[in-house]
Parts: C-alpha cells; sequence; structure tokens
C-alpha cells in the first residue's frame, strides 16, 4: 500500500531503524492537528520490517508543545474530546510495539514533553529545555503530561514545576528521569542510531512484550503484576526466538532473530 506524503514529518528508513523527524521548523516543530495526524498515521501502520523509530526535531528544536498560533477555541466537550484524541495518540506512540528513540536538543516543552515520555528511550544535548508551561498561561497539560511526567517526576515535584514554570535542563531532566542519557553537542542522532541498531537486535516479541507489559504492570497490585509476569515469561521463553537465544548462547555467536 502506496503512503500518503507527509507534511510534517520525514521519514528515512536504514534496514530496521525508521527516523522520524517533526519538520516544522518555523514553529520549533510545534505540534498541531495535521503532525498529531501524521503521528498516529506512521504509527498505526509502520513500514514492512521496521523494528525500531527514532523520533527527533529539526532546525536545533525537538518539538516546542502546541501551536497556540492555530488554537482553535472550543466548549467543555470540544476539549475533551480533543484531549482524549492527543492521549489516543501518545498512547499509540507508546503501545504501538515499536520501541521509540527520542532524540532531543532545544524545546522539549508541555506537548513536546508529553510526546518525548511517550517514547521508551530519551537521549538529551545541553541545549535541551524541559518545562511545562500550561499554569503559566491559565490552562492545564492535556496531552498525557499527568501521568506520564507525573510518574516520572513524582506529583510534588510535577506540581512545583507547573506553578513555577520551571525549565529542567539535559543534566537535571537526567537525574530526575525525564531523559535517559546527556550527550555533548550534536551528539544524541548518533547515540539514538547506536542504541537503535541494538535494540533492533533484540527479539521482536520480548520487545513487544516489554513495551506493553512494564507499564500496565505498574498499574498493577504486587500480586497481579506477578501474575503478568508468569504469563509474559511463559509466552517468551518458549518462542522459537527464545531458542535460537539459548542455542546462539551455548553456539558462542551472536542469535538471528526472526
Amino acid at each position: 500500500m502506496s503512503r500518503k506524503p507527509m507534511q510534517t514529518l520525514k521519514l528515512e528508513i536504514d534496514g530496521p531503524v525508521a527516523t522520524l523527524t517533526m519538520n516544522r521548523p518555523d514553529k520549533r516543530n510545534a505540534m498541531n492537528d495535521q503532525l498529531l495526524t501524521e503521528l498516529d498515521t506512521f504509527f498505526s501502520q509502520p513500514p514492512e520490517g521496521v523494528k525500531v523509530v527514532i523520533l527527533t526535531g529539526t532546525e536545533g528544536h525537538f518539538c516546542s508543545g502546541l501551536d497556540l498560533s492555530e488554537h482553535v477555541a472550543r466548549d467543555a466537550e470540544g476539549t475533551l474530546r480533543h484531549s482524549r484524541g492527543w492521549h489516543g495518540v501518545m498512547d499509540k506512540i507508546q503501545f504501538s510495539g515499536l520501541p521509540v528513540v527520542s532524540a532531543m536538543f532545544g524545546a522539549v516543552i508541555g506537548g513536546g514533553l508529553e510526546l518525548a515520555t511517550a517514547t521508551h528511550v530519551r537521549i538529551a544535548e545541553p541545549s535541551v529545555i524541559f518545562q511545562l508551561p500550561e499554569g503559566r498561561r491559565g490552562i492545564y497539560v492535556g496531552g498525557g503530561a499527568s501521568v506520564r511526567v507525573g510518574r516520572i517526576l513524582g506529583a510534588d515535584r510535577m506540581i512545583e514545576m507547573m506553578l513555577t514554570g520551571r525549565k529542567y535542563d539535559a543534566e537535571e531532566g537526567l537525574r530526575l528521569g525525564l531523559c535517559h542519557y546527556s550527550v555533548g553537542p550534536g551528539e544524541a542522532i548518533g547515540l539514538a542510531r547506536e542504541l537503535a541498531e541494538k535494540i533492533a537486535r533484540n527479539a521482536g516479541l520480548s520487545n513487544y512484550v516489554m513495551i506493553h507489559a512494564l507499564a500496565r504492570i505498574e498499574d498493577m497490585s504486587k500480586a497481579d503484576g506477578l501474575f503478568t509476569e508468569s504469563l509474559c515469561a511463559a509466552l517468551t521463553q518458549t518462542s522459537p526466538d527464545a531458542q535460537e537465544g539459548l542455542k546462539a548462547f551455548l553456539e558462542k555467536r551472536s542469535p538471528q532473530f526472526r
């Protein structure tokens, strides 16, 4: 099936790794409905053979949040439905089954931070600014930050961040968990590719299960989480990939997963 050309995303595919670049440089890659739609379309039907996605921005910024210049006045119901639409796209990114690595620089603000925390591996350059400025604009987050950012920072720290409009840099973000790696200028995309290629060599089923199970186990009771872990172990450890992994270990070679 042919794909419609994307207007706000650039797609490059190199073997099992796809790089998605948000491409609205005049808006610091701010989020609008078109960008959300294109992200949703990509993660709903990824190209065949892609095992890992790198998500990044252009012209010095990852994503500066909601494009307020395209803001549409909505009533309460319209706002509710629009927010739930954002949640659907962020869930699609988190749970499509493809590991997503974010290469971040510049603005990672508002909806940009919501987007980043829907991804699985986050790399930040020194120019990164993490911020949730919604409270300073008389509004509240609507793209999932209450859950995703809140679970990283904890409610107490997120309340302070939103009340004051506080900004965190890459090193602070690393300490707090907003990113997993802090690198030098211009180094994020290189590390993203290195990690993406490493992740792509994993068994696809185990990647899929890790993405889906761990986030859900966090919501479960201890007993339910342990039972779910056993189900995941049973599913993965009896797969053809598990047999290949054991055989490769015994033969002292790298496994060749499906």
